[in-house]
């Protein structure tokens, strides 16, 4: 019997494809309003520690602090200069490390200016929130770092596929971060509600303006392109205004 040996042709099995990653480049904008805010902070500390020495008294304290009485009788600068202003060395130590750690990161992302929009409203709608459910007085940079880490939390999940495998862990960080402060500030003598304040603020901005990239391009040639525009960044920014000034006014006339 003779045997036969058949070859057939046809396409050859299909090999599995391999997924090739594609690195882009991140913005590389030097964080030069972090590193102005931190100057400036430093500066009126400096003042205050002057003013003591040489008048028994801190005058920035004492024309600049949140205090309810004061604002109700319209020095309504007092919802902004808080940030400017600390009780003692380590209260600006613990905060100008906090700025520097989130602040340079977020400020290469968000852009100068609207970094800059961000610190301020985050500041502003903390010491609304401190003025509407605390008492006697606060100061320090806390409201506005506060809304440094809701930003973050806002713009890691809405990138969240920008950063892939990176996201949960990072966004698991600064949520970790957010609670232990958080319980720190239950501590008697620490404006907690002030702290709440700032983070709504800094989420609620970042939500409505914060920075949502896209990738385009061809590879190996990809950029990143901000899909937010100007128009969104007012927009976002004056409804977190609006809002906390309609609650501050409130609390004027309720209190």
């Amino acid at each position: 019997m003779n045997q036969l040996n058949e070859n057939r042709e046809g396409p050859a099995p299909a090999q599995p494809q391999q997924r090739q990653m594609v690195s882009v480049a991140m913005p590389n904008r030097a964080p030069y309003v972090t590193y102005t805010l931190i100057a400036v902070t430093v500066i009126f500390y400096l003042l205050q520690m002057a003013s003591e020495y040489l008048l028994g008294t801190d005058i920035l304290i004492a024309y600049g602090a949140r205090y309810n009485d004061a604002i109700q009788a319209g020095q309504l600068w007092r919802f902004l200069t808080p940030a400017l202003l600390h009780a003692s060395i380590p209260h600006i130590l613990f905060n100008m490390y906090a700025l520097f750690s989130f602040g340079t990161g977020l400020e290469r992302h968000f852009g100068h200016g609207r970094f800059l929009l961000m610190y301020i409203l985050a500041a502003y709608t903390g010491n609304v929130v401190s003025f509407l459910l605390s008492g006697g007085y606060s100061v320090g940079a806390s409201t506005a770092i506060f809304g440094l880490l809701g930003a973050e939390a806002v713009f890691l999940f809405q990138n969240r596929q920008l950063f892939a495998g990176q996201f949960g862990k990072a966004i698991q960080n600064v949520v970790f971060i957010a609670i232990v402060n958080l319980i720190i500030g239950l501590q008697p003598g620490i404006d907690n509600w002030g702290h709440v304040g700032g983070l709504l603020g800094g989420l609620m901005f970042t939500w409505f303006a914060g920075p949502i990239w896209k990738i385009e391009g061809v590879p190996p040639a990809l950029h990143l392109v901000d899909q937010r525009s100007t128009r969104d960044v007012i927009v976002g920014a004056a409804t977190v205004l609006l809002v906390f000034s309609a609650l501050a006014m409130w609390g004027m006339i309720s209190q």
